[in-house]
């Protein structure tokens, strides 16, 4: 298992302990610190079954800033996500060919 991680995220926190609660020590990604490329984000993308703008936090500063009210195409959001990965909705937890979005953290379980 993965999970796409940001430790300054209450939720990423909660998910991550919830997966080490099952005893599961899972490969942590901290996408802020190491980048993500634009194939694994568009892989992450597919296994979510969801469009690229719908990773996208909305709520985050850099969204309100430069992308707020704009139409773009998924490889232009793609593209934003690599640029300010703060945008890209946290934590991603990956089991094999299936990836949900830890909110909430519950979610997780529907990867068991």
């Amino acid at each position: 298992m993965k999970i796409y991680h940001n430790p300054r995220c209450s939720k990423s926190r909660v998910t991550l302990q919830l997966l080490k609660d099952k005893g599961i020590e899972p490969q942590v990604i901290e996408y802020l610190t190491v980048p993500i490329s634009e194939h694994e984000l568009s892989e992450l993308i597919s296994l979510l079954g969801i469009t690229s703008e719908q990773l996208i936090r909305k709520g985050e500063t850099v969204y309100k800033e430069k992308f707020k009210g704009k139409t773009l195409t998924d490889q232009k959001w793609i593209d934003a996500m690599i640029e300010h990965p703060k945008l890209m909705e946290r934590p991603i937890v990956v089991n094999g060919n299936k990836a949900v979005i830890g909110r909430p953290p519950e979610n997780i379980e529907k990867l068991f």
